[in-house]
């Protein structure tokens, strides 16, 4: 089972800049590294008009796209958070921005500037990314403008 994070704040914290910068580090060190961002809205990552975007809209349950680069699939129709964390295979880890109730390992994001009370409890969860000290009943606390040490927690657990 690949390893899961799933890294939890309330929205305007800072966390997909912080996934960006720990996910930058984690390919530094040649880790291959999944992430998942769970949008509450809905979104569009085909172009109108677009040949791929055509058969969506004519019905397609699935399109797949490639060029020699990379590839996607898109599927329309509902799956659960499980559903798509069995199909990212051939990584050494998943970073989930949010998708809340189904959290796996949660990382709580704080930003005590944000204004914004805690999103969970930190003493319930995998680790805490803050850039104030928080009461984490032991639970490691990660500095919020630096995601090296965060980095190099998740590179130990690995290789344990």
């Amino acid at each position: 089972m690949v390893p899961v994070f799933s890294f939890i704040a309330w929205s305007g914290i800072g966390k997909t800049t912080y996934l960006e910068q720990l996910t930058a580090e984690l390919k530094s060190r040649g880790l291959r590294v999944a992430v998942l961002k769970h949008d509450a809205h809905r979104f569009e990552i085909d172009k109108q008009g677009k040949d791929s975007q055509r058969f969506a809209a004519a019905g397609a349950d699935v399109v797949a796209i490639a060029d020699a680069e990379k590839w996607a699939l898109l599927e329309y129709r509902p799956a659960s958070f499980e559903d798509i964390l069995a199909k990212i295979t051939d990584v050494d880890m998943v970073l989930v921005e949010g998708w809340h109730n189904d959290a796996k390992n949660p990382v709580l994001v704080h930003r005590a500037a944000a204004g914004k009370p805690l999103k969970l409890d930190p003493r319930t969860c995998f680790a805490v990314v803050s850039d104030t000290p928080l009461e984490t009943a032991g639970r490691p606390l990660f500095p919020l403008d630096n995601p090296v040490p965060m980095a190099d927690y998740l590179v130990d657990r690995l290789n344990r």
